[in-house]
């Protein structure tokens, strides 16, 4: 597939899932923080909240406190999470509570002088050009006006775009005074986030070349220089810091056409996945910065896996599956969906004492990093004491899930991502609808259903319904990916007939006329191990895509064939109702333990790498 592909994401919708279910947390989580919590370090800056008797309610603390200096951060962030978020499910509270947040940040502009709206003093970037050490002040920036510029695109705020742009002169003026030398010295002194990105954005809408000459001064050339002559700069830096600059050349790309950007792109990408090596969830760092390339063993521990890596990750390879619909970097985003992203935000576990005195489960909001050294546990954030990093990219990626899952271009319709949804689009002038759910493998408990009798045991595949209604016909291609850890053949069947396969390039091909058409997919799959680059003996299981946590303290050798995991593994407690859980026991050990998906840990005790021999001498 070469002809370069769009996201359908302003057409699709989420439907139940535990994509759906998480969005829905999200939400929530958006509407409960108070507009003044969000508004107060923008009225500190702008003089507005100095007469007014603030309690200690109306002030987040951690990094978003009064006395931080990313303060209001945050904002930014809620702000773009929203913004999506109401794009999808179109609630007038959300937008509301937004475009008020929006006028009040202008009414601060106002107060400022124009220009300046953000939560920080202006000095801190003064006195960073001067090679004064503050936190980040321009990555502040940036996520303020990522939100703005995301109001404006996706819920139709013309003052924020207004207010975008009296920021983007203020950045005009600032960088005239800044000779490249002292630009450079400025990045590598503090992040910047992804303003290239950002300016990049903005040139997209305004066409306005001061925008595009903003998202040139902000390439960092000591990073993208070394990448682009192939050298390792990655190895024992910090991850996150890199990954938005490069995504800002990625944007660079899309609105100049220069191969050069492209370059940067492709080669970062490759040092840092391809050539790296990653995790057996997918995801990459210790302590925030890259490992050594494929040298993980000793890497294990409590800071693995930041929850903005894995996210900004995701975004890069986007970027990278838009311009070649290569399937490898959609297998790389569901690995991060399913080992990241959902193992890291909105944990809510099971609530089965339905006998018992009723309670309500437990939740965790967002874990930092996902550890995975022996006995790890998740250290999950509050809602308004930490606000980390972690909790800004926490918002927006659960707002997010839609814009991962279906591709457009001239020739047909890509389904990258298997998570229920509808989308729509048009073909030859006609609308056409599309949905994908679960294929039904469990049926109802109280009625009588031959599925319940072919199906005994839990289905050694996973199986997806894709309804398409193009009404009176519409001739396309429709493409379903074949995600990476299918084993064996798939089965494909439309309108309940079985159907030989066109598979290219990693894709199930169906070109033809579609009027009203029902398409079952079943990907076979089974349990696997994923062993340390640089420990070949030391393993994860993983059920597909899902990365299994054995529910231990400690560090357990387990004795059997890694070629073979059943030789260690059996399906446990495998059936509630209608649900077929994906939970795992131990067997031939000497002494056993369960196993369950790592993004359905919560509080308990997990060991996600085990020693494997091949011999045992107790059984």
């Amino acid at each position: 597939m070469t002809e370069a592909l769009h996201s359908m994401i302003r057409e699709t919708r989420l439907l139940p899932s535990l994509a759906e279910k998480k969005r829905q947390r999200d939400f929530a989580y958006l509407m409960k923080l108070k507009e003044e919590n969000l508004l107060f370090s923008f009225y500190t800056e702008a003089g507005l909240n100095g007469r007014q008797n603030w309690k200690l309610e109306n002030v987040h603390w951690g990094w978003d406190g009064p006395l931080s200096q990313i303060r209001g951060t945050f904002t930014g962030h809620w702000l773009s999470a929203a913004a999506r978020m109401y794009d999808e499910i179109g609630d007038a509270r959300l937008k509301a509570k937004a475009d008020f947040i929006v006028s009040e940040i202008a009414r601060c502009q106002e107060a400022n002088g124009g220009g300046w709206a953000f939560p920080i003093p202006e000095k801190y970037l003064y006195s960073l050009k001067k090679g004064r050490h503050f936190w980040a002040p321009q990555y502040v920036c940036h996520k303020v006006m990522m939100g703005l510029l995301d109001m404006y695109l996706f819920a139709g705020n013309q003052q924020a775009l207004e207010i975008l742009k009296g920021c983007a002169d203020w950045f005009y003026r600032f960088t005239n005074e800044v000779s490249r030398e002292t630009m450079s010295d400025m990045m590598d002194l503090e992040e910047t986030g992804g303003i290239m990105e950002l300016w990049g954005d903005l040139y997209a809408v305004t066409k306005d070349p001061k925008h595009l000459e903003l998202a040139r001064r902000y390439e960092r050339p000591r990073l993208t220089e070394p990448l682009l002559q192939g050298v390792d700069v990655l190895t024992n830096i910090h991850a996150n810091m890199t990954i938005p600059e490069v995504q800002g050349c990625a944007r660079a790309y899309e609105v100049t056409g220069e191969e050069r950007y492209r370059k940067i792109v492709e080669n970062y990408w490759r040092q840092a996945v391809e050539e790296r090596g990653c995790f057996a969830t997918g995801g990459q760092t210790s302590g925030e910065i890259w490992t050594p390339k494929h040298k993980m063993a000793a890497r294990l521990g409590d800071l693995n896996q930041e929850h903005c890596v894995v996210y900004n990750l995701i975004r890069l390879a986007d970027y990278l599956y838009r311009w070649t619909g290569e399937e490898r970097y959609a297998d790389y985003i569901e690995a991060n969906i399913w080992n990241g992203l959902f193992a890291q935000g909105f944990w809510e576990g099971e609530c089965k004492d339905q006998c018992l005195e009723p309670h309500e489960p437990e939740s965790g909001l967002i874990t930092y990093y996902l550890p995975l050294a022996a006995g790890s546990h998740k250290k999950w954030g509050s809602e308004t004491e930490h606000f980390w990093c972690c909790h800004c990219t926490l918002v927006q990626a659960n707002a997010r899930y839609r814009e991962w899952i279906y591709y457009q271009n001239g020739s047909g319709v890509t389904v990258a991502q298997y998570l229920p949804s509808q989308t729509s689009f048009e073909v030859g002038g006609r609308r056409v609808a599309l949905s994908q759910t679960e294929a039904d493998l469990g049926g109802d408990v109280l009625e009588i259903h031959e599925v319940c009798r072919r199906i005994e045991d839990r289905p050694r595949y996973d199986a997806y319904r894709i309804s398409v209604d193009a009404g009176e016909g519409a001739a396309f291609a429709l493409r379903l990916r074949i995600p990476r850890w299918v084993q064996g053949e798939p089965q494909l069947f439309l309108d309940g007939e079985r159907q030989p396969i066109r598979a290219e390039n990693g894709y199930i091909v169906l070109e033809r006329e579609w009027s009203r058409s029902t398409v079952e997919v079943q990907f076979p799959k089974g349990i696997t191990c994923a062993p340390l680059p640089d420990a070949p003996d030391t393993v994860a299981f993983l059920d597909g895509p899902v990365v299994l946590a054995g529910l231990v303290g400690e560090e357990r050798i387990l004795y059997g064939d890694k070629n073979d995991p059943s030789t260690m593994l059996a399906p446990h407690d495998e059936r509630w109702w209608t649900t077929w859980n994906k939970t795992y026991k131990t067997v031939n050990q000497p002494l056993g333990f369960y196993l369950k998906p790592l993004y359905d840990v919560g509080n308990e005790a997990y060991t996600v790498y085990f020693p494997v021999q091949k011999n045992s001498g107790t059984r």
